[in-house]
């Protein structure tokens, strides 16, 4: 499944940087784990997040089971190495998220 975003960007937003080619070249496919505890709900949270953030999604999947206590999305998503630390700290911010792991 893939996530695009017309809309502007309202949780967090991704450093500009210099907009050179240097930033474009060192973009690259970068995957995320972001569990919460809030169930089906905290999914919902982060997959509106993500939504708003204005990337393409290469990989959007999710893991909520019942009778476990946390639930997990992991995406992947072309950022720099500032963009990627910005992501954790954005999504991190965000009550229902106990943490993000980066691959």
């Amino acid at each position: 499944m893939s996530i695009t975003a017309d809309r502007p960007t309202t949780t967090f937003s991704f450093p500009t940087g210099s907009g050179g080619a240097a930033d474009i070249a060192s973009r690259m496919p970068r995957r995320h784990t972001v569990v919460t505890g809030d169930g089906m709900a905290g999914v919902m949270q982060i997959a509106s997040a993500l939504q708003n953030c204005g990337r393409t999604l290469r990989e959007f999947c999710v893991d909520v089971r019942e009778g476990v206590a946390y639930s997990s999305v992991t995406c992947t998503m072309s950022m720099t190495p500032d963009e990627a630390d910005d992501f954790s700290r954005g999504m991190g911010a965000m009550s229902c998220v106990m943490a993000v792991d980066p691959y």
